[in-house]
């Protein structure tokens, strides 16, 4: 395998295990952009991504222009950035979860263009969040893609494909991290096999687009069936956080199962029954067991471990 220059942009942790995992292959890290950094925490101090994290503590120059439009809100940035990445020399540039649009200038600059690595089978969720997207819709499966980048969203030619099982009881963060180590694999086999590789163009049938999750879509309707209620829990752990009112408290979902047909009575979001093994609710035509719960400022735990503190009753309705 030769050894390349290679220019990575990306930001989370998703794209920092295929970052390192490039570096382990024994390819030269000759630039490292990521997102600028933000604030976090309580405290709302700066915070650098993890994939900057990473570079600093290899000592791998980093770039964070805030874009790399030349037309753009920040042109003298996107310059800089233009004269730092033709001064790295890059044979390749490889691009995971970063957050900027490519322009043209930057998909035409490395010698064998961008390869992005998309957690998902395209054209399958393309987008920004295709894991919690995947898992919301009860898809059976998703993957990863290592794509010829071009300047449409996430719809160049695919390079390598390879398919993941979504298991019942995998949440946003279990299948996160599954598919971050593929990406990582199949990065490092994509570079070793780089100006070989087969490009075949995305199928027009089957788009779709994973937007952004956004914090609303955090709140549950109770009125929807038991299944796409679990599904949104598990899609939403660890970000947002699936919640619902309950006595004036914002309660915080964390686990749970379809569990069964309601009382014709019982009103969606009500409480049927608690116990050890769960808090049982009303959904349409159907029943969600609630297993693991979580108050304002307090500790996600397991249901038997939240009742010592929150008392709930039958009869008590959410949302």
């Amino acid at each position: 395998m030769s050894r390349l220059r290679v220019v990575f942009a990306g930001t989370p942790e998703f794209a920092r295990v295929a970052l390192e995992a490039i570096a382990a292959a024994g390819h030269d890290i000759v630039l490292v952009m990521s997102q600028p950094d933000r604030p976090a925490g309580r405290g709302m101090k700066l915070q650098a991504s993890p994939v900057k994290q990473c570079a600093v503590a290899n000592n791998w120059p980093v770039a964070q222009p805030r874009s790399l439009r030349l037309d753009g809100k920040y042109p003298d940035e996107a310059s800089a950035a233009r004269d730092t990445l033709l001064a790295a020399g890059p044979d390749v540039m490889v691009v995971a979860a970063y957050g900027l649009i490519l322009p043209q200038w930057v998909l035409d600059l490395p010698a064998h263009g961008c390869l992005n690595i998309h957690a998902s089978l395209l054209p399958r969720w393309r987008g920004a969040a295709p894991i919690h997207r995947a898992i919301e819709a009860g898809d059976a499966q998703t993957g990863i893609t290592i794509m010829q980048m071009d300047a449409g969203l996430d719809t160049g030619d695919m390079l390598l494909r390879e398919a993941v099982d979504i298991g019942s009881d995998d949440n946003t963060a279990r299948l996160h991290d599954r598919l971050a180590d593929l990406g990582g694999k199949m990065i490092v086999e994509a570079l070793s096999r780089i100006g070989t590789l087969t490009r075949t163009p995305q199928p027009a049938e089957g788009v779709t687009y994973a937007n952004k999750v956004e914090k609303h879509e955090a709140l549950i309707d109770w009125a929807q069936p038991a299944d796409a209620i679990v599904r949104r829990i598990r899609a939403f752990d660890p970000f947002p956080g699936a919640n619902s009112p309950l006595d004036g408290e914002t309660v915080k979902l964390w686990a749970a199962h379809a569990a069964g047909s309601p009382e014709a009575s019982a009103a969606p979001g009500t409480i049927l029954a608690v116990s050890d093994a769960g808090v049982a609710v009303a959904a349409g035509g159907s029943v969600v067991n609630v297993t693991e719960l979580q108050r304002p400022g307090g500790k996600r735990l397991p249901v038997a471990d939240f009742l010592h503190g929150f008392d709930l009753k039958p009869g008590q309705v959410f949302g």
